[in-house]
């Protein structure tokens, strides 16, 4: 056995696990960052796209934490295939030493910008995806080794379909889950349970921000323009009903939380529309 099929035998025995203050950080971790959130929905899109499309013949996990590593990154930057970054005893010893027995503080840098939906699709489209079993969980804070570029990556080919428009988004939902981004209230997404989501009721209302989901269907037993959305929200995944008529304008909170003009509760539209050749 080679030194390629022993690494992929020993992620395959080890799926799931990682180091202790990795799973400290991740439990204090009330929620997932804006970069991974966008990287969850971008494999989402992806994986039910392909199984649509049959180019997987069930619907398979892709690894969200790669893209989250290697998305918005110059090639020289992300982890690209290269000659220097060989798989040997010598190189996975110094990765240990360096990273894990004594873990550095900065293994993880801040991004100046968090990374969209489009990032994420366009990342799985120049460098293809591993399954999720083959990278690690998302929010691992170790840094991933240069010989991960040994791991097979799925080829992913297409292009990101992006639009602003509700009509066009439904449109796109007839082929395919959808992209979006979801104005989040608080605390109207804590208790919207079985009901409908409709934004902001009350003055009590917080506004909580931004966030990325998959709509996938249109609910059709309400009188509303309901759409189910799959989101995950303080690290729960769960399907929401939401309005889609519904208009709303928020002038208090911090300049970037403003929104200056009436807008749907659901903005900011995109689909990966593969390639089957």
């Amino acid at each position: 056995m080679d030194m390629n099929q022993l690494f992929m035998q020993s992620i395959a025995e080890t799926r799931g696990l990682c180091h202790p203050d990795c799973v400290k950080a991740s439990n204090e971790q009330e929620d997932y960052d804006a970069s991974q959130h966008a990287a969850m929905v971008a494999v989402n899109l992806i994986s039910s796209a392909r199984v649509i499309l049959n180019l997987d013949a069930v619907r398979t996990e892709y690894s969200a934490q790669y893209l989250v590593d290697n998305a918005g990154k110059e090639d020289d930057e992300g982890e690209m295939d290269q000659q220097s970054s060989q798989l040997t005893f010598e190189n996975i010893l110094q990765y240990m030493v360096e990273n894990v027995w004594n873990k550095r503080e900065d293994v993880q840098e801040e991004r100046e910008q968090h990374l969209t939906v489009k990032d994420c699709l366009e990342c799985a489209f120049k460098n293809g995806l591993p399954r999720r079993e083959h990278w690690a969980h998302v929010g691992c804070t170790f840094k991933a080794p240069p010989f991960t570029c040994h791991i097979p990556r799925v080829p992913m080919k297409g292009e990101v379909i992006e639009t602003k428009s509700v009509d066009e988004a439904m449109k796109l939902l007839m082929k395919q889950p959808v992209g979006a981004r979801l104005h989040l209230f608080s605390p109207e997404i804590d208790r919207v349970g079985e009901g409908i989501y409709d934004g902001p009721s009350s003055n009590g209302s917080s506004y909580v921000g931004l966030r990325d989901v998959m709509i996938v269907a249109v609910d059709k037993s309400e009188e509303k323009f309901v759409v189910k959305v799959q989101i995950c929200y303080k690290k729960k995944t769960s399907f929401v009903k939401v309005c889609m008529r519904r208009m709303f304008v928020q002038l208090d909170g911090d300049e970037e939380s403003q929104v200056k003009e009436p807008t749907c509760l659901l903005v900011d539209f995109c689909i990966p529309r593969l390639s089957v050749n």
